[in-house]
């Protein structure tokens, strides 16, 4: 299984990599006031993506802080559970002879 997982990925690295060697013309961005950024076509996809990331691990963010309130109030809880209960009582070293 890991095999295949592990072709799968050489696959798909080797689609982007002819797909990145096919677009290396320059191409023209034009942004706000004016300025115009003009660069080689994967620069200014691989600028997009590493943005999209970064967009979307700051989204992702206030998730994971919640979730990491939650697991400590969570365990406070359960901490609080566990001290609460009544003490185990003591089991006999043997077992009781018949």
């Amino acid at each position: 299984m890991k095999f295949i997982v592990w072709l799968i990925r050489i696959v798909i690295f080797i689609a982007f990599l002819v797909l990145a060697l096919a677009n290396l013309q320059d191409g023209s961005l034009n942004l706000l006031a004016g300025y115009t950024w003009t660069a080689p076509m994967i620069l200014i996809g691989l600028a997009f993506f590493v943005i999209g990331a970064l967009a979307g691990l700051l989204a992702a963010i206030p998730g994971w802080l919640r979730r990491g309130r939650e697991i400590s109030r969570l365990k406070r809880e359960l901490k609080n559970l566990r001290e609460a209960q009544l003490p185990p009582r003591e089991v006999p070293p043997f077992p009781p002879m018949m």
